[in-house]
């Protein structure tokens, strides 16, 4: 039986409170991992680590956080995603809601998009992808 939604956010909850030595209820699916929760750069990884353990899957890099395209001259102008630079977020993160970066596409916001529910809608997709094991 696939996880429920519900199960995905308890666990990536645990997984942040852990990461990030938050309070669970700081936890909520629209808290910001960076600006609400206080994640630095350096917690991804971890966060990227646990999130694997906890849910026994594989998290390429690049692929939950995207790393490669803000040093990409292609991707960014004066310190706004190109389209193109939108267009390959989009395509590597289907789990982001971009609906209000679109509208200022300023790299500063681009930690607004990393919120708890995005980490939940990747996970989501991963065990589906894979046909996730029961529990």
């Amino acid at each position: 039986m696939p996880m429920t939604e519900d199960k995905i956010f308890e666990k990536v909850k645990e997984t942040l409170v852990e990461a990030l030595g938050v309070d669970e209820e700081e936890v909520t699916p629209e808290a910001t991992l960076t600006g609400d929760l206080g994640a630095e750069s350096i917690d991804f990884l971890d966060i990227v680590f646990r999130l694997e353990k906890a849910f026994d899957i594989k998290i390429p890099p690049g692929e939950l956080f995207p790393d490669n395209v803000l040093n990409n001259p292609e991707y960014v102008a004066d310190g706004k995603l190109t389209e193109a630079g939108l267009a390959k977020l989009k395509e590597s993160m289907p789990h982001v809601d971009f609906s209000q970066f679109e509208q200022n596409p300023d790299v500063n916001n681009l930690p607004e998009l990393f919120k708890v529910q995005t980490i939940v809608n990747y996970v989501r997709n991963k065990l589906n992808q894979q046909g996730s094991p029961s529990e």
